[in-house]
């Protein structure tokens, strides 16, 4: 039976992070591992709709609000932190499951963190300080087919995309050829029909308001890290806290981002050959899923 990671990943609203207990639960000696860029604070329990406490007293966790929301974190560092976490599971005779939402975290963790330049805070600062989109232009005239597999709504991705190609002198598919060797295990996709996730999302996003997010969001320090700066839904609520936007607008704008984000998602899962893809129908549950999961690769693996 051979122990490497399984990597359970979908959109956000998939419902992957259940999938991935019911499985631990299937395997019976298994842990998850976390590769979510916001999961990893604490206080933001509600908000990114990390594993609840019945979940996490299930399976053993890791990665899962285990940092101040005040602490810079990046991809990278949570690669490496995994990876150590990985070898020791697997040490003790377990599986580890890898699931998140965050593709560069992903990616890192289950082909190794790419060799591209490390960000430089004076040119990011530059960057960052561009006009939207000048940043878009100026990618888009030094790697044209790198600009054109970028996701260009998002200003984050831009920024570090035209950072790369100007600190390493050559264009992303150089860097993105790195990562053509085998993962660390095999991963799943789980699939939903657009209407359905859009409507797991829109459910998900009330349960949260429903559920405390609105006081998790207004306990927090004013002054976050980079990255828990940016979890979904947050600067939305700040501003409904701030009187900024009706009480009306407050699930309609939170969802719609969501939505997007998912999007994004999908499409950067689509791009990942690796992924097998796992169909979910509306009335699938998790164990169900689970099994599915466990007869068409754990079976490969042993």
């Amino acid at each position: 039976m051979s122990l490497r990671p399984i990597f359970i990943l979908g959109p956000t609203g998939s419902g992957k992070s259940a999938v991935a207990v019911a499985l631990a639960k299937r395997l019976g000696r298994a842990e998850i591992v976390g590769a979510d860029a916001y999961q990893v604070y604490r206080g933001l329990e509600v908000l990114t709709a990390s594993p609840s406490a019945q979940e996490m007293a299930q399976v053993p966790h890791h990665l899962i609000g285990c940092l101040s929301p005040t602490q810079p974190h990046d991809a990278a560092t949570h690669a490496r932190m995994a990876q150590e976490i990985v070898a020791d599971i697997i040490a003790r005779g377990a599986v580890p499951i890898v699931t998140g939402g965050s593709g560069l975290y992903v990616k890192f963790i289950s082909h190794g963190i790419s060799p591209a330049p490390p960000s430089d805070p004076e040119l990011r600062a530059q960057l960052t300080a561009l006009p939207f989109e000048e940043a878009v232009r100026r990618l888009q005239e030094a790697d044209p087919e790198g600009a054109a597999n970028t996701d260009l709504q998002n200003p984050r991705y831009v920024v570090r995309n035209l950072e790369i190609v100007l600190l390493g002198g050559k264009p992303l598919s150089f860097w993105r050829s790195n990562w053509q060797g085998k993962p660390a295990g095999p991963g799943i996709c789980l699939v939903h029909e657009t209407p359905v996730l859009d409507a797991r999302i829109l459910r998900r996003t009330r349960a949260m308001l429903a559920h405390g997010a609105l006081h998790e969001v207004a306990a927090l320090p004013s002054e976050l890290s980079p990255t828990a700066a940016k979890t979904l839904g947050l600067s939305t609520i700040r501003d409904f806290l701030a009187g900024r936007l009706p009480r009306t607008d407050l699930v309609p704008t939170i969802a719609l981002a969501t939505r997007q984000y998912a999007k994004r998602q999908r499409t950067w899962l689509r791009r990942e050959d690796w992924l097998t893809p796992l169909p979910v129908t509306p009335s699938a549950n998790s164990e169900a899923l689970a099994e599915q999961i466990f007869s068409l690769f754990y079976k490969k693996m042993s």
